[in-house]
C-alpha cells in the first residue's frame, strides 16, 4: 500500500468524519442562534408597527396573539420528540438551562456537549495518539462533563450577582413602602432601577402579574429559577405578612439586615476555608500532573497502563480513590450557614 493510501486507516476516516460532523454541529447551532434573533427582531417590529396603529397583534399562523412561554426544546418537532425520549428529566434539565439567565434550549445545550465531545476524543486521538480506550473517556467527558461544569458554573455566577444586589433591592422596596407605595409597585421600581439577574428576574415577576397571575405566585414561579434561599425568605416574609398583618416595611428591612449578616458570614468562611481549597486542589491535579510528565519523559512506561487489562484496573481504582479524597475533602471546607 502506497504511503497516501496508508495515511487514510480507518481510524483517521472515522476521526475525519468526527470533526467534520462537530464542525457540521457547531455551524448548524450558530445558524439557529441568528435565525432566532432575526424572528425575534422581526416580531418585536411588527408588534411594535401594530400599535402604532393600532391594531391587534397575531401570530404567523394567522391566530390571536400567544403569550404563553415557548416550550419547545429545538427548532424541529421531530428533534423535540427524540429529546423527550432519551432525556430522562428533561424538565429539570429545562429548570437547570434556565438558571443560567440565556435562552439556551435542550437542543442547542445537547448539540454543543456532541461537538464538544467529537473535538475532544479526536483530539486526543491526533495530538497525543494515545489508546482507543482513553480517546473514547476524553470523549465521554468533553460531552457529559465538561459541558454540565460549564453551565453549573454560569449559574453559579449569575446566582452570586443576585445575592450581591438582593439586600439592596429590597432596601429599595423598603423605602418604596416607607413612602406609602404598595408592594407591587416597589417592584416595578427593583425591575426597572436594578440591571442584571435581579433586575431580570423582577421584571420577570412584573411581566406575569400583567398577564393575570398573583404576587406571590410569581415570586414562586421565579424562585426554581433564582435557586436562592433568601430569595425563599422574601417570598415567605411576603407571605406571613399578607396572612397575618404588620408592618411589611419593617420586615423587609429585618431581612435585608440578615441577609447582609449571612453574606457577610459567607466571606468570612470562604476567607477561612482558602488555605484548606487550595491543598485540595494541589493534591487533586498531582497525579494527573506526574502522569503527564513521566509521559513526556518516558511515553512506553506510562502506555502500559492503557494497553494492559492489569493497567486499567489500576487506572480505574486510582480515579476513584481520587474522587472519593476530593469529595472528602470538599465536605470538610463546606459549610451551611
Amino acid at each position: 500500500m502506497s504511503a497516501a493510501g496508508s495515511a487514510l486507516d480507518l481510524p483517521t476516516v472515522i476521526f475525519l468524519g468526527a470533526v467534520l460532523l462537530a464542525v457540521l454541529c457547531t455551524v448548524l447551532l450558530l445558524a439557529m442562534i441568528a435565525s432566532g434573533e432575526g424572528r425575534r427582531t422581526k416580531r418585536r417590529l411588527e408588534h411594535t408597527v401594530a400599535r402604532a396603529r393600532g391594531n391587534v397583534v397575531v401570530s404567523a399562523e394567522g391566530g390571536d396573539t400567544n403569550i404563553r412561554r415557548a416550550t419547545g426544546d429545538s427548532p424541529w418537532a421531530s428533534l423535540d420528540k427524540w429529546i423527550k425520549r432519551l432525556v430522562p428529566r428533561p424538565d429539570r434539565l429545562r429548570e437547570r438551562l434556565a438558571r443560567t439567565g440565556r435562552k439556551i434550549r435542550i437542543g442547542e445545550y445537547a448539540m454543543v456537549s456532541l461537538a464538544v465531545g467529537l473535538i475532544l476524543g479526536g483530539g486526543t486521538y491526533v495530538a497525543l495518539d494515545l489508546p482507543i480506550f482513553v480517546n473514547v473517556m476524553a470523549g465521554v467527558v468533553g460531552t457529559f462533563l465538561l459541558p454540565h461544569m460549564a453551565i453549573g458554573r454560569m449559574a453559579a455566577r449569575r446566582r452570586a450577582n443576585f445575592l450581591n444586589r438582593f439586600p439592596e433591592a429590597i432596601e429599595l422596596m423598603v423605602r418604596g413602602l416607607k413612602s406609602g407605595l404598595p408592594i407591587t409597585e416597589s417592584i416595578k421600581a427593583v425591575a426597572s432601577e436594578f440591571g442584571g439577574p435581579v433586575g431580570e428576574e423582577f421584571q420577570y415577576v412584573v411581566d406575569s402579574m400583567r398577564v393575570g397571575r398573583t404576587l406571590e405566585d410569581a415570586l414562586w414561579d421565579t424562585a426554581p429559577r433564582v435557586n436562592v434561599s433568601e430569595f425563599k425568605f422574601f417570598i415567605v416574609a411576603l407571605g406571613v405578612q399578607r396572612e397575618t398583618g404588620g408592618n411589611l416595611a419593617e420586615t423587609l428591612e429585618n431581612l435585608a439586615d440578615v441577609l447582609r449578616r449571612r453574606r457577610q458570614m459567607k466571606a468570612k468562611i470562604k476567607a477561612l476555608s482558602a488555605e484548606p481549597k487550595a491543598s485540595a486542589m494541589i493534591l487533586g491535579s498531582l497525579p494527573f500532573i506526574m502522569g503527564t510528565l513521566i509521559y513526556v519523559v518516558n511515553t512506553p512506561y506510562v502506555t502500559q497502563l492503557f494497553t494492559d487489562p492489569r493497567g486499567h484496573l489500576m487506572v480505574a481504582a486510582g480515579l476513584v480513590w481520587l474522587a472519593i479524597g476530593i469529595t472528602v475533602m470538599v465536605k470538610m471546607t463546606k459549610f451551611e450557614i
